[in-house]
């Protein structure tokens, strides 16, 4: 180990170690590694696991059958159903028991009784014709039951000696202790744990052994992000769901009019959809459309590299089977009181309601997800974004309108609550989106319709009105253009990908869709088949015609600019 360790020294793969001991004692090897004044020592602990064998990983496969139905189990849960196992277990072999030392016991009865009354059995059996007189006249006689009678029949002529009778009633004493305490433990759950728990301990005690590695820290001493070194990392998240971190230094600057990197090993029917520069202790937040919301640090984040896939994020976050991810943020860290205060989340349903939340009140993580928004039934969460509380709010729906408010208007309320009225729709209309705009930037709200059809238009030709109106036009909407089917806020250095319901992809850039007034009907973006509608559209990073990737033009991201 100490050699490996060199090496990599030597290589420049670790740095802040001033030089490396090996001690002795009666536990057996020890390394002693000292570090130079200026080192950190979590990150030199990290990339010790990183790069040796002092932590190691491996995949455990957790799925079992539970009532007869595979499951992915966490350590908790298998814990669990193995604690219901045993309990079964107890029960069903103490019946067994029970059944078996009460036939037993009976069996002792008759014998006990043909001890006492041994001379009377003995001629009885001697007059006999046959077994089974001997047997019916041992049974009226004595009371016995046809178990009994045929016991003391087989029964041999050692067992006539007195001792014999010691031997069996000492077995029959047995029994009934057996038989009182096997009934005990039926009739009392608490017996049955307790029994299970002395035989867990039994074979702790037989074929358990010393650990080798120590614990020593605390849950409440021990943080993990003194493991990870904050360095700035890319997230991306695909269309279809797949997660990755990557660390920034992989993609290469490039001068400008480079042609670009790979930037993810996607489906031919996959893109990257978000794209996030951020730093090792943020922390994401993920919007279900059922209202919940879950946390992950980005180090908890599957790493892969540059050209790989990513990591599915049903696997990777304890969503619902039926639920899907509609929001990602990226926030800096949530123990920052200040920045917690100060900014919010904003929601939207496809119903009209909005809601704001402080931040604060998604700064303590649980691992199955809080309530951010109560839906009611036939509803679901659209949208959610990260405001300061001083942003303009434009709500689209597919009649066609569109309505731009103050987020002042929507009062701050807690994540248990359902929100408030953002935009009045007609009988069976929904919101298709909204978008979060700060007032002193410049912006262009991109409008596409089920047929193809679509425009930029200039924000200040929205104007604002007060939350909960019906709205202004954004498309005129016909049969010709069909339904309004998406509202983003778009640049220039943004790509447009649309999704057909027939399942193709296109993508184009922002900046070749015309721009024009609010109350047209737009041109045709997008030339689709017979049959065919445009099923969804998503604002992408720009990228070149030939890889998907981060290109010369997407370098300057910071984690001020998200």
């Amino acid at each position: 180990m100490i050699k490996k360790i060199a090496e990599l020294i030597n290589d420049k793969k670790i740095e802040g170690i001033s030089y490396i001991n090996d001690e002795s004692d009666r536990n057996g090897m020890r390394i002693v590694i000292i570090l130079k004044h200026d080192a950190v020592a979590s990150v030199v602990l990290n990339n010790l696991y990183k790069y040796t064998q002092l932590q190691s990983s491996f995949a455990v496969n957790s799925i079992a059958l539970v009532n007869g139905r595979p499951m992915t189990l966490t350590l908790k849960d298998q814990i669990h159903h193995f604690v219901e196992h045993r309990h079964e277990v107890v029960v069903r072999r103490s019946r067994f028991d029970l059944k078996k030392a009460e036939e037993r016991a009976h069996i002792l009865e008759g014998l006990l009784i043909a001890q006492d009354n041994i001379d009377e059995v003995v001629s009885i059996i001697r007059s006999s014709e046959t077994t089974e007189v001997a047997k019916s006249r041992l049974m009226e006689r004595f009371s016995l039951s046809d178990r009994q009678a045929s016991a003391i029949i087989d029964m041999r002529l050692r067992a006539l000696i007195g001792l014999e009778r010691e031997k069996l009633q000492k077995e029959y004493d047995e029994k009934m202790k057996t038989i009182e305490y096997l009934k005990a433990i039926l009739a009392d759950e608490r017996l049955q744990l307790q029994v299970v728990k002395d035989e867990m301990l039994e074979m702790k005690d037989k074929y358990g052994d010393p650990r080798r590695s120590d614990i020593v820290l605390t849950a409440a001493e021990f943080n993990p992000e003194d493991f990870y070194a904050d360095e700035d990392v890319v997230i991306t998240i695909s269309h279809l769901g797949y997660i990755k971190r990557t660390p920034l230094a992989e993609y290469r600057t490039q001068a400008r009019g480079g042609v670009g990197m790979k930037g993810s090993a996607t489906r031919d029917e996959d893109f990257i959809e978000h794209l996030y520069v951020t730093s090792m202790h943020n922390t994401m937040l993920f919007f279900t459309e059922k209202g919940r919301c879950f946390w992950l640090k980005v180090y908890e984040i599957p790493e892969g590299t540059r050209a790989s896939k990513g990591r599915a994020i049903q696997n990777v976050i304890q969503i619902e089977p039926d639920d899907k991810v509609r929001a990602y943020i990226n926030v800096r860290r949530l123990t920052d009181k200040e920045y917690v205060e100060s900014n919010y989340i904003l929601m939207c349903t496809k119903q009209g309601i909005v809601k704001k939340t402080k931040l604060a009140e998604y700064s303590r993580p649980r691992q199955s997800g809080v309530v951010a928004i109560v839906i009611k039934e036939g509803d679901q969460l659209l949208e959610a974004k990260l405001t300061t509380g001083e942003s303009d709010v434009l709500l689209a729906a597919r009649g066609g309108k569109a309505i731009r408010f103050q987020e002042g208007d929507v009062r701050s309320v807690g994540r248990s609550s359902m929100g408030v009225r953002g935009m009045t729709l007609d009988e069976g209309d929904e919101l298709v989106g909204m978008v979060s705009h700060e007032r002193d930037q410049k912006a262009e709200i991109l409008v596409l319709s089920e047929n193809g059809f679509g425009k930029r238009t200039d924000i200040d030709e929205y104007r604002t009105i007060t939350r909960g109106g019906k709205g202004v036009k954004t498309i005129q909407v016909t049969e010709k253009t069909g339904a309004l089917i998406s509202i983003q806020s778009v640049t220039d250095d943004n790509d447009i990908m649309i999704i057909t319901k027939s399942g193709l992809t296109i993508r184009t850039p922002a900046s070749d869709v015309r721009l024009t007034g609010r109350a047209t009907q737009g041109v045709k973006v997008i030339n689709l088949r017979s049959n065919d509608a445009i099923a969804s559209v998503v604002v992408a990073p720009k990228t070149d015609e030939e890889e998907e990737g981060i290109s010369s033009e997407t370098q300057v991201i910071s984690e001020e600019s998200i």
